[in-house]
């Protein structure tokens, strides 16, 4: 496993399309110059050695050497340790859902993308929970499974979207079952599942399985994404809106937030509805609702200790430009033979 010290670095690489820039500007300023002195003809019998693919080589060996040194100042490291560590937490489930509905644009820029950015702001405000990710629309699919790694659930996050399932509509209850299937310990009461969705619910057996999922110790969390205005339900290409989904008589459909369903499954569970159009509230909320939640002691493996590598892409970028100072332009006698782009002629 690696990590990057200093990101902001990452900048720094800016410099190399400036210099491939600058190098595309002078050779065309310089045929430009050089044509107002001579014709072609001429200039070669004048410059018989000048190498076009030695200057392109050269100016690559100088990109090259400022990439090593951008990298180096990132200051990348490879972990060395691998340790147990003990800590106490959660295990919380998010269930999201990716249904065509979460695409309506009735709260900012869309429901699903204001679902993965709660998601988000939850899992940065956690300190030593485990986490799992569960996608569903008509059926549920398992995403992640409970981990204390955070970067990694974030990273799957983000790669969800409408297209991921197959079968569309909005069973909750799928996802229900599913998380039911998360928790990896059977005593374990401190079971958390925070349901994202717009509350459309087209199984209608979500509260019947959230009494049984309240049984095993689980305790469900919705967040409603939405408005209750409601909005239409865009037909996509390439992120351009070709149209709006249409019911069986042409007209356009409207989508709203359920609310109601949506709080008949928290209290199912003795768990609570939030509104999740304000995202500092619902961080708010579930971090209250976790600190009155008993923890769980579990183990996991952690890279405890971290050693740099940025001397290697130091030492490679000093010796890349050492190379690009002592490199000539000059056709040498080999490439003389290979004859690149026709130079010789």
């Amino acid at each position: 496993m690696f990590r990057l010290d200093e990101k902001i670095w990452f900048w720094t690489l800016l410099v190399i399309p400036v210099i491939i820039l600058l190098f595309v500007l002078l050779q065309i300023w310089r045929r430009s110059a050089q044509k107002k002195f001579a014709d072609n003809k001429l200039l070669k019998r004048l410059s018989p050695n000048q190498s076009i693919f030695k200057s392109i080589l050269k100016v690559l060996v100088l990109c090259g050497a400022f990439a090593c040194l951008s990298l180096a100042l990132v200051n990348p490291k490879i972990g060395t340790k691998l340790e147990t560590v003990r800590s106490q937490g959660v295990d919380i489930v998010f269930a999201v859902d990716v249904s065509k509905s979460m695409l309506a644009e009735d709260i900012a820029p869309n429901r699903l993308e204001k679902s993965k950015q709660l998601v988000r702001e939850i899992i940065n405000s956690l300190a030593s929970d485990r986490v799992g990710i569960i996608a569903y629309a008509g059926k549920a699919f398992p995403q992640l499974p409970i981990t204390t790694d955070y970067a990694s659930a974030k990273m799957f996050l983000q790669n969800m979207n409408t297209d991921m399932l197959s079968s569309q509509g909005t069973a909750i209850h799928e996802a229900i079952q599913l998380a039911k299937t998360y928790y990896d310990d059977e005593e374990q009461t401190n079971r958390i599942l925070i349901i994202i969705s717009d509350g459309e619910d087209h199984g209608g057996e979500a509260t019947d399985i959230a009494e049984e999922a309240s049984e095993e110790g689980i305790k469900i969390l919705t967040v409603g994404v939405g408005s209750e205005k409601g909005g239409p339900i865009p037909i996509k290409r390439n992120d351009v809106v070709l149209n709006y989904k249409k019911d069986n008589n042409g007209e356009t459909v409207i989508t709203r937030l359920d609310e109601t369903t949506l709080r008949e499954i928290a209290e199912e569970t003795n768990g609570v509805y939030i509104n999740g159009s304000n995202t500092a509230e619902v961080v708010e909320a579930i971090k209250g609702v976790l600190d009155q939640t008993d923890k769980k002691e579990f183990e996991s493996k952690q890279i405890a200790d971290f050693k740099d590598q940025f001397q290697w892409f130091l030492g490679l970028g000093i010796l890349l430009l050492f190379i690009d100072i002592f490199f000539l332009e000059r056709k040498t006698a080999w490439l003389k033979k290979l004859n690149l782009f026709n130079e010789n002629f």
